[in-house]
């Protein structure tokens, strides 16, 4: 992506990321079922290395699954402390997540 202002996942790359902060946010989409615009919340967090590199970007999620991995970390802001390797397989509703938390040297 040109810009890259977020960090986009390809279908089985490994994607690792570290955060320093999130939000729960209201988007408005268009849903890809009805065409219709509808509203949706999603978990944003603000990232500032991806691979290695240093970046100041965003990862978002409307997965509920995805965003249940993040649970343990998100109360505490604990997520600060690890790097988060993301997978994603599939497409669609049939879209799948797996994560691994790296403690941050």
């Amino acid at each position: 992506m040109v810009l890259q202002n977020y960090v986009e996942l390809s279908d089985g790359v490994p994607a690792r990321m570290h955060f320093y902060d999130h939000a729960i946010v209201r988007k408005t989409i268009t849903d890809p079922t009805t065409g219709k615009p509808s509203a949706r919340n999603a978990l944003v967090f603000d990232c500032d290395q991806v691979n290695g590199q240093e970046v100041e970007t965003k990862f978002s999620t409307m997965s509920e699954k995805l965003a249940g991995l993040f649970q343990p970390y998100l109360a505490d802001k604990s997520y600060v402390n690890y790097e988060f390797v993301v997978t994603a397989s599939g497409e669609g509703f049939r879209r799948t997540f797996t994560l691994q938390a790296i403690p941050k040297r």
